[in-house]
């Protein structure tokens, strides 16, 4: 397949996108695949010159990448390069160092968890890329015009469209301070971050971190109808490292004590179609009073499943990396699938509530 090259005009202003189409609908709207791993969703409207040759669809080089990344980006950032990770960043060079042991310690513990038990995941295609910025004011600015009024609340995210991960420097270091010795150490790192007041941000980097390494290693593909409980489910069942370790996750698939004490708390006011409505739609995860209750639930449905149900859920997960972006199931067609694998949906739940009972 050769290269796509499209001219577009998106805010007044017009933008070049060469790349590989990934989906080409019948009014001639696209959706392309750039040479930085950004997805780009272009309606008809919108574009102004299209062509195509015959030049093979490489992914950028992480020199070049790296140049156009900090292209885009304040004054003031660095690159920090990996095996797996570009780390763009403003903060402290240690912490960026920190950051890339980190996602490069999840990277293998997840990758080399799920090849034990038989499912063959692929190389990135394209660097892991990690945005780390100096303090959270700089980094809801930036994040502004993806997450718009969220931004002051999130604390870090995976981005669908980009592939990239965005995050602000959790220690509340600066850069001076971080430059004057041991403050700066990964030790030193480790120990602020491993604070129980600390705990959760930690997670909710690392829950981001696997998103992407799900969507970047075949489990997962971006935009398509992979159901948000197997999603968060998967990110939500790795968050937790152990920072005292060098491997950083000793003991994967452990029981997560807060979304473990959260799906207890659900249990008494739990509805009884909850199972089939966390599998079937999404909008549980969408509605802030119902959120905490589906990602608890996700959590404990995925660590029943893989502990109970193993062979199963990895030929679940073989499903779903097969599905294609843009096309969205209907609710039945979710509920059918999942009973392909897993059997009658009544029988399972029994068993799912009988078995989380007994955890602790």
């Amino acid at each position: 397949m050769g290269m796509e090259h499209v001219v577009l005009k998106r805010d007044g202003r017009e933008i070049r996108v060469d790349g590989r189409v990934v989906v080409e609908a019948q009014d001639g709207g696209l959706m392309l695949l750039a040479r930085d791993g950004t997805l780009w969703t272009i309606p008809p409207n919108e574009q102004v010159r299209r062509d195509s040759d015959d030049t093979p669809f490489t992914p950028l080089g992480r020199d070049e990448l790296a140049k156009q990344l900090m292209a885009g980006l304040p004054a003031g950032f660095d690159v920090h390069s990996t095996a797996h990770y570009l780390i763009c960043h403003n903060t402290s060079r240690a912490y960026a160092q920190w950051c890339g042991a980190l996602f490069e310690r999840l990277y293998m513990a997840f990758t080399n968890y799920w090849s034990r038990k038989g499912l063959t995941l692929a190389e990135p295609e394209f660097p892991l890329v990690a945005i780390v910025f100096a303090d959270q004011a700089s980094y809801a600015k930036h994040a502004q015009a993806e997450l718009g009024d969220a931004a002051g609340s999130i604390i870090g995210y995976f981005s669908l469209e980009t592939n990239r991960m965005t995050m602000s420097d959790l220690t509340g270091m600066s850069s001076t301070e971080a430059a004057g010795g041991r403050r700066g150490s990964a030790a030193q790192i480790n120990q602020i971050l491993a604070q129980p007041e600390a705990a959760r941000t930690t997670a909710t980097i690392v829950h981001e971190a696997t998103h992407q390494i799900a969507y970047n290693c075949g489990m997962q593909v971006r935009h398509s109808d992979c159901p948000l409980w197997f999603s968060e489910g998967i990110a939500v069942y790795f968050e937790t490292p152990d920072l005292r370790s060098s491997r950083g996750w000793r003991n994967i698939g452990e029981v997560n004590a807060p979304r473990l004490a959260q799906f207890r708390d659900y249990l008494g006011r739990r509805p009884e179609n909850s199972l089939a409505t966390l599998l079937s739609k999404d909008d549980r995860f969408r509605d802030t009073d119902r959120a905490m209750d589906a990602y608890a639930e996700a959590w404990a449905l995925t660590y029943f499943l893989i502990r109970q149900r193993g062979k199963q859920y990895v030929e679940y997960v073989r499903r779903l990396g097969q599905k294609k972006p843009l096309l969205w199931d209907r609710p039945e067609t979710r509920l059918n699938e999942f009973q392909q694998v897993f059997g009658d949906l009544a029988e399972l739940d029994q068993e799912f509530l009988r078995y989380m009972r007994q955890v602790r």
